[in-house]
Order: C-alpha cells, then sequence, then structure tokens
C-alpha cells in the first residue's frame, strides 16, 4: 500500500531527478526536445486521424448509429438516396428503430435586425432529433409533427449554439423569431445543445429547417427533399452485420429505381454498404485522408522509436559515468530497486516534459495540417475543420510519454544497479568498460540507423509518387494561367446582356499588358465539377450494354490556345457561332472510339433527351479534365455562347507571372461589370496542385520525419563514438606511443561508425522492403517495386554515419600519448 513514506521516498526521487537535469542542461534540452518532436508529431497525427474517424458525435449511443453508402464504378461511395428510397427503407425494415435524413445547402439568411448572409444550413426530416437523441439547449426541437408538407405551420427552425450566441448574444427571446429563408418566413422553436455541430465532418449548419420547410423554400422537390443523406439508429441488440444482410435486399428497390430512370449500363452494378456512422456521416474529407494519415501514422511511430532509442544510449553513457557513484551506494546499503526506481523516475520526469512540450508544438503542427488539408479541391460547401484537445487525444499522448519512458529509461535503470559494487570500485579507475555494455549501445545505434533507413526509404517513395504525378501530361500546360471566376447570380443581366458583356469582357483582358489570350470555361479543368451526358454519334450506333457517358464541357473561343492543348484536326469556335447551327469539338478519345482512322469533322452528334444535333468542327488532343490519376475520358465540347448563360470561369494565358496581373483584372471586371463579383481567384499551378494535397501532405511530411530521423541518428552516432573516445584515451594513447599514426587512429574510429552503419543498413533493407510494401496498401499508385528510395536511403545514412563520425576521429587523432599515459 501507498503511506505518507512511499510519497516522501517518490518526491526524494523527483527532486533528484530535477537536479541531476538542472546540472546537465544541455543533456536535458536535447533529450526534452528530441522527445517533444517524437511525441508532437505522434500527437499531430492523432488528433487529425482522431478529429476525422475517431471522435463520436456528441449525441444519445453514438455506437449505434450508421450510414446508408452506395458507389457507382470509378467514383467515391456517396450518402445520396432518394425520399421515395428514405420511406421505401423505413417502412419495411427491422433492424433500425429509426431512420432519417438530411440535405446539406447553403441558404440565403436574414431578419429583424440581421444582415442578409449566405449561411450553411440543413433541411432535415422531421424525426431528425429525435433519431439522434438529442435534448435543446432552450426551446424544443422539431419533430414528425412539424414536417407536414402543405401545411404552413411546418415552416419552423432550429438554430446551432454559435449562432445563438454570435446573432442573438445567448438572448432566450429568440425563441419565437421569425428568420427569412430564402424569401420564406420560418420561426425558430429552439436552439441545440452547445457541443452539436452537425452530423457531416466539416459542415457546421447554422439552421435547420424541416423537409415540409425545404419544399416551400424549393418548390421543384415537391416531396420535401430530393437528395437525401441517411442515418439510422440500430434496434437493441441487433448486430451491423444483420443490417447489412437486411438491407442488401431492401437495396434492390433503389437499384431499380435507378436503373429505371437511367439508361446507363453500368448503374446496374451499383453498390450498397452499411457502415458505422458513430464519429458522424462520411465526407471527400476523411475518404481523401484516411489511408494517408495511417501512412504518416506509422511514420511518426518509426520517428519516436529511434528517438527512443537515441536517449536509451544517452542515458547508457550516463549511467556509465556513474557506476562508480552507484557502486558506492549500495555499498553503503542502497536497495537496488531503490536505484532503479531513482534512475526510471528522472526518465519519466523527461519524458513528461517532451509529452507537454509535444502537446503545445501538436496544437499549431495539427492547426497548420489543417489548413494544408482543406486547401485541396473541394466540391460543394466549404469546408470548415476544428482539431482541439480532447480526453482521447490526451490519454494518447499521455499514455505515449509514459510508454516512451520506460522504453529508453529501463535499459539505463537495470544497468544502473546490475552490477555489483565490488567490481565497479575496483574498476573505477579504469578506463575502459565491459564489452557486453559496448556491443549493447552499439546494437541500439544499429536500431537507430535502421529505423532511420525505414523512415527515409518512406519519405523518398511519397516523394517520387508526388514527383510523379507532378510529372503526368495532363494535356495542357498548367504554367502561366491565371483563373477567375465570377459570379453573375445578382448581377442583374439578362442572359443575353451577359453573354455580350463577356465576349467584351474577353477582348478587354487581353489588352492587359502580360495576357496572351482569354477564354472562357464551365467549371474550368481540374476544378472537381462537370458534366457528363449519353451521346449519339449519327451512323455509329452503339450496344446499349456499351454506352458510357461522355463528358460534357463549355468553352469559348481560344480555349484550346489559353490551355495549351492542342488542336489536332478543324477549327476552334468563333463568337460567330452565336447565330449559327450547334457546334462542337470533341477529344481524341472520343474521335478514336466512334470514328476510328475516319475523318469525324462534318459528323453530328445528339444528346439523350435533345433533337437538335451538334457539328463536329474540330477534334483536339485529350485532357485530364476531372481527374489527375484517371485515363482522360471521352469529352465533347460546346460554345459557350451558343448557350442562354454563359460559363463565368475565366482563363488568362499570360507571358509574366499570372500574379503579376491579377490587379489589372480585377479592376478590368469592376469597370465593365460592376455588379458581377469575383468572387475566386488563383492560377491554373495551384488548382492542379489542389488534387495531390494528401500526396504533398504525406511527401512533405515523410521527408521532414525523415530529416528529423536522420538527425537524431547523427546524435547517436557521434555521442556514442564521442563516450568511446573518451573512454579508451589511455588505449588510445599506448596505441599511438606504439607506433599507431594519426590516419589510422581516425580509421579505427571512421571504421567503428561504418560498421554500425552497414549493420544497420542489412537490418533497415529489409524494414524499408516491408515498409514500402505496406505503404502500397495505404495509397494507391506507389513505385513500391523501385529500389530508388531505398538506395537513397542507404547513401543518406552512410554520410550521415561519416559525418557524424568525422568530429570524433579527428579528437582521436589528436590524443597527446604523453598527456593520455600520464593519467594511466
Amino acid at each position: 500500500m501507498w503511506g505518507w513514506d512511499s510519497l516522501e521516498r517518490l518526491w526524494q526521487d523527483v527532486r533528484y531527478a530535477l537536479r541531476g537535469m538542472r546540472r546537465s542542461p544541455g543533456f536535458t534540452g536535447v533529450a526534452v526536445m528530441s522527445l517533444a518532436l517524437g511525441i508532437g508529431a505522434n500527437t499531430a497525427i492523432f488528433s487529425l486521424i482522431n478529429t476525422l474517424m475517431l471522435r463520436p458525435l456528441p449525441v444519445e449511443r453514438p455506437q449505434e448509429l450508421v450510414e446508408f453508402l452506395n458507389q457507382y464504378p470509378g467514383d467515391p461511395p456517396l450518402n445520396v438516396f432518394s425520399r421515395q428510397s428514405y420511406e421505401y427503407f423505413r417502412d419495411r425494415n427491422h433492424v433500425f428503430s429509426g431512420i432519417t435524413g438530411v440535405h446539406p445547402s447553403r441558404l440565403n439568411v436574414r431578419g429583424e435586425g440581421l444582415y442578409p448572409e449566405i449561411l450553411d444550413c440543413e433541411s432535415a426530416i422531421g424525426n431528425f432529433f429525435q433519431v439522434l437523441g438529442l435534448k435543446p439547449a432552450i426551446g424544443r426541437l422539431f419533430g414528425p409533427g412539424d414536417d407536414r408538407i402543405g401545411d404552413a405551420s411546418s415552416a419552423v427552425a432550429v438554430v446551432s449554439w454559435p449562432y445563438w450566441k454570435s446573432r442573438f448574444n445567448l438572448d432566450p427571446a429568440i425563441l419565437g423569431k421569425r428568420l427569412v429563408v430564402e424569401d420564406v418566413p420560418v420561426t425558430v422553436v429552439g436552439v441545440t445543445p452547445r457541443e452539436f455541430d452537425g452530423v457531416q465532418l466539416g459542415f457546421r449548419p447554422d439552421v435547420w429547417v424541416t423537409s415540409a420547410a425545404e419544399s416551400i423554400i424549393h418548390p421543384a422537390s415537391r416531396n420535401g427533399l430530393g437528395a437525401l443523406q441517411l442515418v439510422a439508429r440500430l434496434r437493441p441488440r441487433v448486430s451491423i452485420e444483420q443490417a447489412r444482410a437486411e438491407m442488401a435486399v431492401l437495396f434492390r428497390w433503389t437499384l431499380e429505381e435507378r436503373t429505371g430512370a437511367s439508361k446507363d449500363p453500368v448503374m446496374r452494378q451499383l453498390t450498397f454498404a452499411v457502415e458505422p456512422a458513430g464519429a458522424g456521416l462520411s465526407t471527400s474529407l476523411r475518404n481523401q485522408f484516411a489511408k494517408p494519415l495511417l501512412a504518416l501514422m506509422a511514420v511518426v511511430g518509426l520517428l519516436l522509436l529511434i528517438a527512443c532509442t537515441n536517449l536509451a544510449n544517452m542515458l547508457l553513457a550516463r549511467a556509465a559515468a556513474r557506476r562508480h557513484e552507484m557502486a558506492v551506494r549500495v555499498a553503503l546499503g542502497a536497495r537496488r530497486f531503490r536505484l532503479m526506481r531513482q534512475v526510471l523516475t528522472e526518465s519519466l520526469l523527461l519524458s513528461a516534459a517532451g509529452g507537454l512540450l509535444g502537446i503545445f508544438l501538436a496544437y499549431f503542427g495539427a492547426g497548420a495540417l489543417v489548413r494544408i488539408m482543406t486547401s485541396g479541391r473541394v466540391i460543394g460547401p466549404p469546408v470548415s475543420v476544428q482539431v482541439h484537445p480532447d480526453m482521447q487525444v490526451l490519454l494518447f499522448t499521455g499514455g505515449v510519454a509514459l510508454l516512451t519512458g520506460l522504453l529508453f529509461g529501463l535499459a539505463p535503470a537495470w544497468s544502473a544497479c546490475a552490477s555489483g559494487p565490488a567490481s565497479s570500485l575496483r574498476d573505477s579507475g579504469r578506463a575502459g568498460e565491459t564489452r557486453l555494455r559496448r556491443l549493447f549501445g552499439k546494437s541500439l545505434v544499429v536500431a537507430q540507423v535502421a529505423l532511420s533507413v525505414g523512415l527515409l526509404s518512406a519519405a523518398g517513395l511519397f516523394i517520387s509518387h508526388l514527383s510523379n504525378l507532378r510529372r503526368l501530361d495532363l494535356g495542357f500546360r498548367r504554367d502561366h494561367v491565371l483563373l477567375l471566376t465570377l459570379d453573375p447570380a445578382r448581377s442583374g443581366y439578362s442572359p443575353t446582356q451577359l453573354s455580350h458583356a463577356y465576349q467584351e469582357l474577353l477582348g478587354h483582358l487581353e489588352a492587359i499588358p502580360g495576357v496572351r489570350s482569354a477564354t472562357i470555361s464551365g467549371p474550368g479543368p481540374l476544378s472537381g465539377a462537370g458534366a457528363s451526358r449519353f451521346v449519339t454519334v449519327e451512323g455509329h450506333p452503339e450496344r446499349p450494354e456499351d454506352r458510357r457517358y461522355v463528358s460534357v464541357d463549355s468553352v469559348a473561343p481560344k480555349y484550346f490556345e489559353t490551355l495549351g492543348t492542342p488542336l489536332l484536326a478543324g477549327r476552334d469556335f468563333s463568337f460567330e457561332d452565336r447565330d449559327r447551327p450547334r457546334v462542337a469539338i470533341i477529344n481524341q478519345s472520343m474521335a478514336r472510339y466512334y470514328f476510328g482512322g475516319s475523318n469525324p469533322i462534318g459528323e453530328y452528334v445528339t444528346f439523350d433527351g435533345e433533337s437538335a444535333p451538334y457539328q463536329i468542327v474540330g477534334v483536339s488532343g485529350d485532357a485530364n479534365y476531372y481527374q489527375i490519376r484517371e485515363a482522360p475520358p471521352r469529352t465533347i465540347y460546346l460554345n459557350t455562347f451558343q448557350f442562354p448563360r454563359p460559363g463565368s470561369a475565366f482563363a488568362l494565358r499570360t507571358s509574366v507571372d499570372p500574379e503579376a496581373v491579377v490587379a489589372a483584372a480585377r479592376h478590368t471586371v469592376r469597370e465593365l461589370l460592376s455588379t458581377t463579383p469575383v468572387v475566386r481567384v488563383t492560377t491554373l499551378a495551384d488548382q492542379v496542385d489542389a488534387t495531390i494535397v494528401p500526396e504533398r501532405l504525406v511527401a512533405t511530411l515523410s521527408a521532414v520525419f525523415g530529416a528529423l530521423g536522420g538527425l537524431l541518428v547523427a546524435i547517436g552516432i557521434y555521442g556514442l563514438l564521442a563516450y568511446t573516445v573518451a573512454r579508451r584515451i589511455n588505449e588510445i594513447g599506448v596505441r599511438m606511443a606504439l607506433g599507431a599514426t594519426r590516419g589510422g587512429v581516425s580509421r579505427m574510429v571512421l571504421s567503428e561508425a561504418l560498421g554500425m552503419s552497414c549493420g544497420g543498413l542489412l537490418i533497415g533493407v529489409m524494414v524499408a522492403c516491408w515498409g514500402d510494401r505496406l505503404a502500397g496498401t495505404l495509397i494507391e499508385g506507389l513505385p513500391v517495386k523501385s529500389a530508388l528510395p531505398i538506395a537513397f536511403a542507404s547513401v543518406i545514412m552512410i554520410a550521415v554515419a561519416l559525418l557524424a563520425a568525422y568530429v570524433p576521429a579527428r579528437r582521436a587523432a589528436r590524443v597527446d600519448p604523453i598527456e593520455a599515459l600520464r593519467y594511466e
């Protein structure tokens, strides 16, 4: 039992350890910083994993929640279902206590004393809050009785706690107030709990309205909601496997619904899944970063192991220097367990200090990583992710710090009390140490080298993968292209006026010094958005099972010139096409599929559901318009000025840095279209980089962590060799007195470093091969069969070993044999 005496002895051990740390500030600083980097990196990555995949929703029994996903071949899984599918699942299942759904959107909201603003909102089935088991902060949360389509009393809303605080200063009088959502008045009936910010990571609704209110806001959705994200709660004692089995049968109805409404034969291959939703609904952010973050978790785990072995070696050296002190204390009656506990206390204090500093570093590091993650291409509303330490993160950091302290502290603690006092006192005047101790210290360095080879090999693998992606031929030139997106929704222009205004704007943009050409496209290349349709090519019928969607984009004249995509045959679009029959340009893949080696110019193509055909007037080169990692699809380009409303994504090819013409381009837009704001400005190079954010994140962090691992190895090799040289001064003096040259002594030290490095390389190559294969299962497309990353890591480690050994070798070569032998 722990009593007062035990606590007093523990406090004595703590004070003794603190005094020892204060006496060696250099050692303490290096140890704490090494641990802080290792623990901080692990905490930062775990914080992101916790936020994206582990943190439970603040609802009643979140482990019972599941979501439904369907996946079209080649696309990511989506939680999107019709109102009819929702009702079919709701009425025929026997495994859920409740099924509900929401539809996220951005809506214009205003009210008395409130400025109009576009807010994140959700339209929800009436039982939404009931299924989640939420209780209101004030008022009530709407229920099934508030969701009657066609009933004016269903125009009710619930607001979030942050919205209540920021707009109403927590005034309870918000209950009963009217908000106007897209010109439809709704009555606020309650406020959600403070900790609840929605069921989808990154989307934090301010206002919830019922599906009945949605049918008033958007009359086109007569049944309330057109596209639902479904979430359900399992009945007690029903497993998720049982739910999957029953829902696989019910999904057949949805499959028939979709195949009946679509002419796409691939729709039959749609798959269905029931997945846990206790941490929130699936998002593109989670799908993008789940596996890369797991790969990074393995990388930072290796970094922490390197830090542990490095500190274990440093502490072993200190323990060897304190052997005489420990022997004297044992001879005077100190118990070995007490000595071991004292050394372990010092290790745990170092680990605790490193953990506290690591949490501080992780707080800023995780925030920076979130900004990088959300800088990528986002389809839909803007993503907002907040990473903050919670109990799971703190427990993880505490556990890592404790385990780390034990890992690097056990060997020194055992060494401090393992040897007998007689032998330690007898050898106290000698400079040498036992062969076993030297072998153990070297084995720790070998382990560091092996782990670092694995770490650097992974970094080289990820960097090589990123380099391959950046060297891909996308079918267009990404350099020197400025992209501007306009929002004409509230400009006041009619479609015809806007078309003529855009044509005039293109001329003025081309007149800006440094601009070579200007054009318009629909969503823009690699923006993540686009359209696809079925087509019929005159004279080239297809079997129904062979039909595939064709990508569609509406572009302006000079599009191919501006983007640098070659026009292989025919002509470009012109402004004169506005009043002529409809024309189209197809890409090489579409021309090859439908026409083989014949000339497609002059042929006609018709979209399903339309009667008027488009005449093909040109053939362009293939370009990766939607996905950087996939082969270019069959694509058809249409003249945007033949549509009632042209696209609003402008692209400018420049002869100077694109950023240099931003101010002039904005000024030109303001002069010609004062009511049409520029809502987005970027470069095509940045837009391409935004599609490979996960790869850039992994490559950058693995390179940083690899460099830190190499630095720790250098510190370990330097520390061991410097300690060895200091302990072997007398031996070196004897060697030099007997005729050894300075070069021979230097080679002796360098060969010792190379020996440890080569031993680590042999093990490290096996670690690297295994790690590369593991990384290949997490990140698609990695060049795991390439030997270059391992060769790169091996060369780096040999260079690090030689550099780390240079100073100890030089010091050994400068030993004066007379001075060394004087103290023998």
